[in-house]
């Protein structure tokens, strides 16, 4: 039988649907500085949705790029508090010409919505929301003390929210944060994740001659920059795809012997993941590890860009001055980033051919992050996602990275729930973005049955 929370979901599944929509049509893209006022609209609608939802001091805080958004209900004394994170930011949806409907007009096809951060992470940021609201709706009051901390920035870096919680553990102080910006393993496969890889991201800027030359007078004469950063990346690598970085895997921790058992037994098909996910020829990495272990367990060394000289049309015979890429590098535990761009910056100043400057940039980072499945509040996590999906919740990692989880975790001493409601064919940062539909209920229902879990659990 279902309760009045649940009962309240199903019958306001249009409007949550509607005002979903309307969330998704704000390009809020936050590395381009022209959608500025897309991201102030995109703060005001969380705020004003909050405010709608119960929640109480509900504030817009700026910083000195895009506005943190909170919130906080403190009405069950005694009760934990959960703070409830999530980002109202987007990627660029470049290249436009691949979308088969607008990125920042939502279209439901096949049971998804379809829109530039339905998955990533604005669908599954307001199903916090319309948890809060189905509990004050219903019960007047949720089980637990909510806090919400919402950011514009997690797809540049997150440097704003970093500072704010690392400046205020005070005010944020709460027994568990709540993140939904990950996924299930499988279609209707409750999933919990307890890992994520850290990240340090470059930007080497490669210089040679005071100006631009020409390759017939210059050429065999002139330091190329972009030669030059080619051979540099060229040597970072193996061809066995092991990183060659001094010291690059001295403090890699490698996952338990029961955590690898676990993932053998998750229903993981590398053939379909090569051709519904990869779409390449075929898949690359460490011979020696799995392909699970490859994505979630292993550091990897990937170049993003390489911009240099002239890349127009017809032809221009040039020796550029500048050249430049993008490399990051994604870390697991034990790893730090510090002493990984250290190790990076000196190695690149060693490969650097006669002739360029090679500035190596430090762009943003992250730390790795590994979490107790056996933790209190992880098991009531475990518990509502068994029960809203009546299948056993599973375990996994993720090869990304979320820069705030390892920031609570150090500056607010608690744990961090990662319950995530996108699937692997959601194409997060890619064309087609999307969300699947009964995901996000489904995840509304979730998350309000871990509040009660959770409100049983003592408060620190």
């Amino acid at each position: 039988m279902s309760t009045p929370v649940e009962t309240y979901i199903e019958k306001n599944k249009d409007r949550f649907l509607e005002e979903l929509k309307a969330f998704l049509a704000i390009p809020s893209v936050s590395t381009l500085p022209q959608h500025r006022p897309d991201i102030e609209r995109a703060s005001e609608f969380v705020a004003e949705k909050l405010r709608e939802a119960g929640i109480e001091k509900v504030k817009r805080i700026p910083t000195e790029g895009h506005p943190l958004v909170y919130g906080e209900w403190m009405g069950a004394p005694g009760k934990p508090t959960v703070l409830c994170y999530g980002h109202y930011d987007v990627q660029p949806p470049d290249p436009l010409e691949e979308w088969i409907t607008p990125p920042f007009e939502p279209s439901l096809r096949d049971g998804n919505i379809y829109a530039r951060g339905a998955a990533d992470d604005k669908g599954q940021m307001y199903i916090h929301l319309k948890a809060a609201e189905s509990f004050f709706k219903t019960r007047g009051a949720p089980p637990v003390n909510l806090k919400f901390l919402i950011e514009g920035e997690e797809e540049v870096g997150g440097e704003a929210i970093d500072r704010y919680v690392r400046e205020n553990p005070g005010p944020l102080r709460s027994d568990v944060v709540l993140v939904s910006d990950t996924e299930m393993f499988a279609p209707g496969l409750p999933t919990l994740c307890i890992g994520l890889r850290g990240l340090v991201y470059t930007e080497l800027v490669a210089t040679g001659a005071a100006q631009d030359l020409h390759s017939g007078v210059y050429g065999g004469a002139a330091p190329n920059p972009l030669t030059g950063l080619i051979r540099i990346i060229s040597q970072l690598v193996s061809p066995e795809h092991r990183i060659l970085v001094p010291g690059f895997y001295d403090e890699v921790e490698a996952p338990s012997p029961e955590e690898k058992a676990s993932w053998s037994r998750l229903p993981f098909d590398e053939k379909k993941f090569l051709q519904d996910e990869v779409g390449a020829a075929s898949l690359i990495g460490e011979k020696d590890f799995g392909v699970l272990e490859r994505l979630w367990a292993r550091p990897t060394l990937e170049v993003h860009g390489i911009v240099g000289g002239f890349t127009g049309e017809g032809a221009k015979t040039v020796i550029p001055a500048r050249a430049s890429a993008k490399v990051s590098m994604r870390l697991v535990p034990r790893q730090n980033p510090a002493k990984i761009f250290a190790s990076f910056q000196k190695e690149v100043a060693r490969l650097t051919p006669p002739g360029l400057r090679v500035e190596v940039r430090s762009l943003s980072s992250a730390e790795p992050v590994a979490m107790e499945a056996s933790h209190p509040m992880v098991q009531a996590a475990a518990k509502a996602l068994s029960e809203t999906f009546r299948k056993p919740t599973v375990y996994i990692r993720s090869g990304g990275s979320i820069p705030i989880v390892a920031r609570c975790e150090e500056s607010l001493k608690v744990p961090v729930v990662l319950m995530g409601f996108s699937l692997p064919d959601d194409r997060l940062h890619s064309p087609n973005e999307k969300f699947h539909l009964q995901n996000f209920f489904d995840g509304v229902r979730a998350v309000t049955k871990f509040w009660e879990y959770a409100a049983d659990i003592p408060a620190r």
